[in-house]
């Protein structure tokens, strides 16, 4: 749980000085192309967050992290993120009001309180399904591996 608190605020961290940095310090619109850059930051720093989860847990485990274990070390940290994500932008649309969201392309039909919902809920869906992704794969790749039996008939 140590992990996944400490990665998963640790991704809504970089989020965060994003937003403040870019958007509002800055002043970048949403038709700008340093947008492009954030969805790239924001994925290549949960797959390094879950990779060091993995790893910081593979290191307790005295190097016999399993799959299972990694997976469910990934989603732990995707789910410590989506939450604090979705209260770091909730505090944001309180403090600041509904600016920067409004600012996001895309049609903002029915009242704001729906627009926000479905931005939340695209945010903590798509953060927890990306994690699965990157859980799996690194996991994959991290696992210890168990020998293989002998499929020999004596």
């Amino acid at each position: 749980m140590k992990n996944a608190l400490k990665y998963g605020l640790l991704i809504t961290a970089v989020l965060a000085a994003w937003i403040v940095v870019v958007r509002l310090v800055m002043g970048v619109g949403a038709e700008s192309r340093a947008n492009l850059i954030g969805p790239i930051l924001f994925n290549v720093t949960a797959i390094v967050a879950i990779l060091l989860g993995m790893k910081a847990r593979k290191k307790e485990l005295n190097g016999s992290l399993g799959f299972k274990e990694g997976l469910k070390t990934g989603m732990g940290i995707s789910l410590v993120y989506a939450i604090s994500a979705c209260l770091f932008f909730m505090i944001e649309f309180l403090v600041a009001g509904p600016k920067l969201l409004l600012s996001e392309a895309g049609p903002q039909a029915g009242p704001m309180w729906q627009v926000a919902a479905l931005a939340y809920a695209g945010l903590f869906f798509g953060s927890l399904f990306f994690g699965l992704i990157y859980s799996t794969v690194i996991a994959f790749f991290i696992a210890r591996r168990l020998p293989r039996e002998s499929s020999e008939i004596i």
